[in-house]
């Protein structure tokens, strides 16, 4: 048997955009690829699936699932026909992140400094101070160019009208640009001559876009900057990711215990002696940076480092504090600071968004749990959320609970339907939901965003969370003209 029976047996669900099929014909940017695929037998298509599964085992591409008693070391799904999106929809989607980090980089440095956005009724006041994430420590630091955000991952959907929502912002230490770089690598073992004659834009040079930038943020005058890439060590989620960015730049891999601080400066300790750090591009969290400043406990972070940027010695990647930008209730005024610092109305809209804090808001919710996803506003990688579509009365009513002790910790969402595409799933092509996390790098020649970003895949079928670590796997994305 051919995939051209496969595909013929492809059923889309109702009510559902199909990122392949209109329902009535194959969407243009998807025609060679359905045309390459009609003429693979399906064996053919088991070995590609087989090997690709060997080239990530071989690489160690792997993450952990903590709450995973089985065992925490996986090797990361991957789904070998790739996610295809045109440059028209790309140019619109680049335009409207540009445009949105602009905004959250102009509220950071307000907000950490003269706060004239709160002042002028735009935010309130208790929104920031409640804020879980708001870093008092870093009120009044000058940050180098006045970039807080260099690295994003802003993570869209695409609802049942073709529409990219917004779903969330991460702004602190965004994780994954590793698995969409090493499934570009696989696509083109896989898929060779395909993706050369599809014209898919290049992903590649995000390694050395990344390392400009670090190189651009250090202290004025230095021929010849340190960087080094903070990590928390082999036992992290992402380590597999920390270790892949610092071989792809050249520069130093470190934990807390290689750095010290002496004079407000920053040095790496080598054989050779100290060296001094210009610029850490940090995968450790906030409170475990400085046990001087935040946590006493933290044996991840370096003894008087806050100390040192606060002196503008060392720039840190990203900055602190961004925590208060990605809190998913100072999401739901993003909009409202594109109008207030741009003046200009936002390109990319935010989902509906629900503050549970406002008793009507929370009524109206609680009304309609069933349609309504609840999410703490703190927390990310699927958890502490609750599907109203799927869940039990039990869990229902122990979020209810939770909400009504603590409203300011949580978000409704109406479930926006996520938009489906074709992945080869035991032997057969069957419609799965995606988001999509393009990364964003900001520096001070502007905004850079390699063209597509990281699809993430729901494995499960009629599953909405795309996490890895909920069952979610991912897929090459290819932006084509």
């Amino acid at each position: 048997m051919n995939s051209a029976t496969l595909l013929q047996q492809y059923k889309m669900q109702p009510g559902i955009w199909d990122e392949m099929n209109t329902g009535s014909s194959i969407r243009e940017q998807y025609t060679k690829l359905f045309e390459a695929l009609q003429h693979l037998p399906v064996e053919a298509l088991h070995q590609k699936d087989k090997l690709a599964s060997e080239l990530f085992m071989n690489q160690g591409i792997t993450f952990t699932v903590y709450s995973d008693n089985a065992g925490i070391e996986r090797i990361f799904p991957f789904d070998i026909i790739p996610r295809i999106i045109t440059s028209a929809e790309w140019n619109h989607v680049e335009k409207g992140i540009k445009q949105r980090l602009k905004a959250l980089n102009m509220f950071l440095k307000d907000v950490y400094n003269e706060q004239q956005i709160i002042k002028d009724g735009i935010v309130p006041e208790e929104l920031i101070t409640s804020c879980e994430h708001f870093t008092r420590e870093v009120v009044g630091i000058k940050v180098m160019h006045d970039i807080y955000v260099h690295i994003s991952g802003i993570d869209l959907i695409r609802g049942d009208d073709g529409t990219f929502y917004i779903l969330e912002d991460n702004l602190r230490t965004p994780s994954g640009v590793s698995y969409m770089l090493e499934n570009r690598e696989v696509t083109k073992r896989l898929f060779p001559d395909l993706l050369y004659s599809s014209k898919a834009k290049m992903v590649s040079n995000y390694p050395l876009l990344l390392h400009e930038i670090l190189l651009q943020l250090a202290p004025p005058q230095l021929s010849n900057p340190n960087v080094v890439l903070l990590t928390p060590g082999v036992y992290n989620s992402a380590y597999y990711e920390h270790t892949f960015l610092a071989r792809s730049m050249g520069i130093d891999l470190v934990e807390g215990r290689d750095l010290v601080v002496d004079n407000f400066k920053v040095y790496a300790k080598t054989t050779n002696g100290l060296k001094q750090v210009h610029v850490i591009y940090r995968r450790v969290d906030d409170e475990f940076l400085d046990p001087e400043v935040f946590r006493k406990d933290s044996l991840l972070g370096v003894p008087g480092l806050i100390g040192a940027y606060a002196k503008g010695n060392v720039a840190i990647v990203n900055a602190l504090g961004n925590g208060v930008a990605d809190d998913k209730a100072v999401y739901n005024y993003v909009p409202a600071m594109i109008k207030y610092y741009l003046n200009e109305d936002p390109i990319l809209p935010n989902v509906p968004t629900y503050e549970l804090s406002d008793p009507e808001q929370r009524k109206h919710v609680f009304a309609n749990i069933h349609k309504m996803v609840i999410k703490r506003t703190n927390q990310s990688g699927g958890y502490g959320m609750l599907m109203g579509n799927s869940a039990g009365d039990k869990e229902i009513a122990d979020f209810i609970l939770a909400v009504e002790k603590d409203p300011r910790s949580f978000i409704a969402q109406p479930i926006i339907k996520l938009s489906t595409v074709p992945c080869f799933i035991d032997g057969k092509f069957s419609p799965r939901h995606v988001d999509l996390r393009p990364y964003a790098l900001c520096g001070p020649d502007g905004v850079k965003i390699v063209p597509g970003g990281l699809t993430r895949v729901a494995l499960r079928e009629g599953s909405l969370v795309v996490n890895s670590s909920q069952g979610g796997g991912s897929k090459d994305t290819w932006v084509i003209e």
